[in-house]
C-alpha cells in the first residue's frame, strides 16, 4: 500500500515572486517553465503576474480593435505580395543572365562561368569583332 503524504504548505517571500514575474516579463521562463520549477500552480504565477508585474495589471483591458487588425493584416499581405514580385524579378535577371552567359560561353568556345577572363572583356572582344566584320563587308 503507498503511503500519501500531505503537502507541506509553502510561502515564496516578495522578492522571489519579483524575480520569477521579472523573468516571465523578459521571456527567460515561461508561466508553464515557472510553474514546473518551482512546484507552484499556474494560477498562483498569474496572481504575482498581475500584482509585481510593471505590464500586465489586474483589471487592464486590451482592446483590440477588428479594423486595426483587418487593416494590419491587410498591410501585411500587400507587402508580402510586392516582395514575392521582387523576389520573382530577380529570379527572372538572374535567369536572363545565366542565359547571356551560356550564349557568350557557347560563342566564345570556353565556359565563361570557370574561365578567370572576365566576361565584360569577352563581350566587349565580341562586339569588336562584330563591328570590323561588319565594316568589312560594307
Amino acid at each position: 500500500m503507498s503511503k500519501k503524504y500531505i503537502r507541506q504548505r509553502r510561502t515564496f517571500s516578495p522578492t522571489l515572486r519579483k524575480d520569477i514575474v521579472r523573468l516571465i516579463e523578459s521571456g527567460k521562463l515561461s508561466v508553464a517553465a515557472a510553474s514546473r520549477e518551482y512546484q507552484v500552480s499556474s494560477t498562483s504565477i498569474y496572481r504575482w503576474i498581475h500584482r509585481y508585474s510593471t505590464y500586465n495589471k489586474k483589471g487592464a483591458v486590451l482592446v483590440v480593435d477588428k479594423d486595426s487588425q483587418s487593416k494590419k493584416l491587410e498591410r501585411l499581405q500587400q507587402k508580402i505580395a510586392e516582395l514575392e514580385q521582387a523576389v520573382g524579378h530577380k529570379q527572372m535577371q538572374i535567369d536572363y543572365y545565366e542565359k547571356f552567359v551560356d550564349l557568350a560561353s557557347e560563342e566564345v568556345g570556353e565556359d565563361l562561368k570557370k574561365s578567370t577572363v572576365p566576361l565584360l572583356r569577352v563581350v566587349l572582344r565580341q562586339q569588336t569583332n562584330r563591328q570590323v566584320a561588319n565594316e568589312a563587308h560594307a
